[in-house]
């Protein structure tokens, strides 16, 4: 029988569970089913070219979905980190706008891997649900695949047969291949899913529209709050299915729809998952949460993004302006302009957000509290910069209606016709420029034209342009992206990874395991996956190696190496004839030479800044190669000459020493760490690691990568720069070996020849100094005497000017130094001279270039302007130029122009 529920107890707070103790009550769950906790995979994704961010709780375990590697755990459960930005209700755009859906969000879920299926994972969601959280259950519905005509799919009958069991008929839905058919892509693992759903409405509402009709329909209050994934096909390129050997179950619940289940709210944004970030600014933007729909969504997208933001971060991924960072750096974005916009909040204030939530998440996700200073002064000093960005829009804006005004007389008379009788045009191309540059969204332009009461300035097709320019821009950004993969195509099958010998060995025996081919931009790649390799793949910031497969009828060049999750995949130039040859795998020996010299160096340089800057410094990001080693690392200052010095000095002691590389593998993680071993930023690690150490009290970190065997093969050492890449974030680009041999050979040869310039002194410093000082000293004479060239000039063309009517004219073609002089001669002769109109063609080194300068009171009175003179004139130099009504410049590339714009000038006047 039904527990029947009223509206009041269902609909009302209840906090006697708050948000911490459900998450846990799930993993206690199915802790007790026999499933291993697990921690969350980083938000950033780093070995899988199909996705930017986690967006789901499955990511981190296609390799056991795919058949590529075998769970040593075959049930497991977690709480995931997501990400989602784009797709179906996921447009940025549209977060906060609705009250269920996010950017970031926990993804509760448990998994079987070839161990229970359907019969299991419906029982296990049904008693947690009902009898765990105590949902009530006749306001539970849940939906099975009921098949697919068009693709000849059958229905699941074995799911819905399951729900028969547990649910009243109509309480079990029949759903679509879009709802109930769970794809990981175009090809690969998929399978019918049930879709639990709970209809939250008061029940006055549900005795006038029955839940079963609002179920998937996009009803607030009638949503989907687990999806039960039952893996049992594989979709080939081709479109067909075929059967999994072993079949898995995948689930998905997202936390903070049902924590607003079990607590009974109508919005997400209601429980105690936001409200306190919510309260916390609502009081300091002295607004109350519920009462204004602007600032609620406002509070909204504020309290959503800053989770993203923070998660990202505190995951490897910081702002910036390509690829994952420049999605962070677009939420972050939305985020201060909807606190600038609606809430008045013109100073930085998103770190003031991250006490609460470090207070919410800490234990759950320690790297919270473990990098939360590195966090705020990133996310402060984004900010910051933004809110620059900001105000450099707004003097856009201002600038772009000053010209329009003062143009605007001057337009053609349709022009003004289709705008209202001449008001100036701020067009939909300017709307998008202030989008694209500077980051503010169109309603923000309007609300900012709108307070300047320059709103009608907008033409008419505006929108319709601003659209157009942003499909072009996205038009642009899928065409790059588009790529078709084909199937593997399997030659022999294995369970087990591919053997990695190449720590050891830069050759072996080889055989093809299967290969695919991928089109991307008119090219085909292919891609190929051996049994045994030497071949090490990008990973940990070390480039992929690359070299040749050579079997007795032919040779292969392996173009580079990947990792597709735990997948070691060659890139090759061509097809093997044969595929079932043996091949010898030979890595370029050259290549992995310098590029271990170059990744054993960024170990002992970062025990060096450690040693010589503090402990505060930890690796944000690397790249290791054969040309040089590239570090980022947190330090707010830039590094002085002498740190420098002594960073260099500190490594090359340690090559010189000789020390032998001591590798342990397969290390439990917390010996590990007690070893003292460094983490990568952004990494996650599994229960058994492996430990590079060059001397036990210097350098011992977590790393996967290729190494020397003892550091004075490394050579010697030099830092060739240093510079900052974003809030925080200083990056060290160093080399060894023969580039630093190369670099002290070739500062040696530039040294020589600078003293046999300087006659080979004995002091080349002091004599350089002389050399500075002599140069500087003949500067300075040599614009003294210019200037007074332009004074003379000056005076010769006032003696020569023409005055009449109230007005100076002066137009002539003249010889300067430099632009600078050309813009002081017309500024000072407009000066100078009552009513002056100067026209200046002037030679500037053999380049043309004109100034206009008109006299205030000529603007006003005669209608003249000075920025559209110098457009009519510039046409004989073939350039163009603009500016204000008294004073415009413009530059060309013919020279002999100048006599013409001398006498169009005269003409003119």
């Amino acid at each position: 029988m039904h527990r029947t529920v009223s509206v009041k107890q269902f609909g009302e707070s209840d906090l006697s569970m708050n948000a911490t103790e459900i998450r846990a009550k799930f993993l206690d769950f199915f802790e007790q089913k026999g499933h291993k906790i697990v921690a969350s995979a980083p938000l950033v994704v780093k070995d899988d070219p199909t996705l930017m961010f986690t967006n789901a709780g499955m990511n981190q375990f296609k390799d056991y979905f795919l058949g590529n590697k075998k769970a040593e755990n075959t049930r497991v459960t977690d709480t995931q980190k997501c990400l989602r930005v784009s797709g179906k209700h996921n447009d940025l755009e549209e977060v906060g706008i609705d009250t269920y859906h996010h950017t970031m969000f926990e993804m509760l879920g448990n998994w079987s891997f070839g161990d229970y299926f359907k019969q299991e994972a419906i029982e296990f969601a049904w008693e947690l649900l009902t009898k765990v959280f105590e949902l009530p259950k006749e306001r539970l519905y849940a939906s099975y695949f009921g098949g697919d005509v068009k693709e000849k799919m059958a229905a699941d009958e074995e799911a819905k047969a399951l729900w028969g069991k547990i649910l009243p008929e109509d309480h079990i839905l029949s759903g679509s291949k879009s709802d109930n058919f769970w794809e990981m892509g175009e090809t690969g693992p998929c399978g019918p899913c049930s879709e639990l759903h709970i209809d939250m409405r008061p029940q006055s509402e549900i005795d006038k529209i029955p839940g079963k009709d609002l179920v998937n329909q996009d009803h607030p209050q009638v949503i989907e709050i687990w999806n039960l994934v039952f893996i049992q096909f594989n979709r080939l390129a081709n479109g067909t299915l075929e059967n999994l050997p072993d079949k898995h179950v995948d689930t998905g619940m997202g936390f903070e729809r049902l924590v607003r289940a079990i607590q009974g709210k109508t919005s997400n944004y209601d429980t105690d998952v936001f409200q306190p970030m919510i309260q916390h600014l609502a009081t300091k933007a002295n607004v109350s949460y519920g009462q204004n729909e602007q600032t609620d969504i406002a509070l909204r997208v504020i309290v959503d993004h800053i989770r993203a933001i923070t998660f990202a971060i505190s995951d490897g991924q910081l702002p910036s302006n390509n690829g994952a960072g420049y999605v962070i750096r677009r939420i972050l974005r939305r985020a201060v302009r909807y606190g600038f916009q609606f809430l008045d909040f013109k100073q930085p204030f998103l770190g003031e957000l991250l006490p609460l939530l470090e207070k919410q998440f800490g234990s759950v996700f320690p790297e919270l509290k473990s990098q939360a200073d590195f966090i705020k002064k990133v996310i402060t000093e984004e900010e910051t910069g933004f809110l620059r960005t900001l105000d450099s829009g707004l003097k856009k804006i201002d600038e772009w209606i000053s010209e329009s005004e003062n143009f605007a007389e001057n337009w053609p008379k349709t022009i003004k016709e289709n705008n209202g009788g001449g008001k100036p045009i701020f067009s939909g191309h300017n709307v998008f420029t202030l989008y694209d540059t500077f980051g503010i969204p169109k309603d923000l332009t309007l609300l900012i034209l709108r307070e300047k009461g320059k709103i009608v300035y907008l033409d008419k097709t505006w929108e319709e342009d601003f659209e157009r320019n942003l499909l072009n821009q996205k038009t642009r950004s899928r065409k790059d992206a588009v790529k078709e993969t084909g199937d593997w195509v399997v030659l022999k099958k294995s369970i087990k990874p591919t053997d990695f010998v190449g720590y050891d060995h830069l050759e072996t025996n080889s055989n093809i395991l299967r290969y695919r081919i991928i089109k991307q931009k008119g090219k085909d790649k292919i891609q190929v996956v051996l049994d045994k390799t030497p071949f090490y793949a990008e990973s940990g910031g070390q480039v992929g190696d690359s070299g040749i497969l050579v079997s007795a009828n032919e040779k292969i060049r392996v173009i580079d190496t990947q990792k597709e999750n735990d997948l070691i995949v060659h890139f090759v130039d061509k097809l093997p004839q044969n595929l079932d040859a043996e091949f010898e795998s030979k890595v370029d020996s050259h290549k992995r030479l310098m590029t271990v010299n170059n990744h054993s160096a960024t170990h002992l340089m970062h025990a060096a800044l450690r040693q010589v800057l503090g402990k505060h410094v930890e690796q944000r990001g690397s790249l290791v190669n054969e040309k040089q080693l590239r570090f980022d690392f947190s330090h707010f200052a830039k590094l002085t000459t002498e740190e420098i010095k002594e960073i260099e000095q500190i490594v090359n002691k340690r090559i010189r020493e000789n020390i032998s590389l001591n590798v342990q593998a397969n290390v439990p993680i917390k010996k590990a760490k007690e070893l003292g071993a460094m983490a990568l930023f952004g990494e996650k690690y599994g229960e058994f690691v492996r430990v590079i150490t060059f001397d036990k009290n210097y350098s011992v970190e977590l790393c996967g990568g290729t190494h020397v065997k003892a550091t004075g093969q490394i050579g010697l050492f030099k830092i060739v720069s240093e510079s900052s890449v974003a809030s925080g974030i200083r990056r060290i680009e160093a080399i060894t070996a023969e580039a630093s041999e190369q670099l002290v050979l070739s500062q040696e040869g530039i040294m020589q020849e600078v003293k046999e310039v300087l006659k080979n002194p004995k002091d080349i410093v002091s004599a350089v100094q002389s050399v500075v000082e002599e140069k500087n000293k003949l500067t300075k004479q040599l614009e003294a005497f210019q200037k007074e060239q332009v004074q003379n000039l000056k005076a010769d063309l006032k003696a020569k000017a023409e005055r009449g009517d109230g007005m100076t004219r002066i137009i002539a073609k003249v010889s300067l130094p430099n632009g600078d002089a050309l813009k002081q001669l017309a500024h000072d002769l407009k000066r100078e001279e009552k009513g002056a109109l100067i026209i200046i063609a002037a030679d500037i080194a053999g380049k043309p270039q004109i100034a206009v300068a008109i006299d205030e009171s000529l603007v006003a009175e005669k209608n003249l302007n000075a920025g559209q003179i110098v457009r009519d004139l510039a046409k004989n130099i073939n350039g163009g130029g603009g500016g204000q009504p008294f004073f415009a410049t413009a530059g060309g590339s013919k020279l002999e122009g100048l006599d013409d714009v001398v006498n169009q000038a005269l003409t003119l006047v």
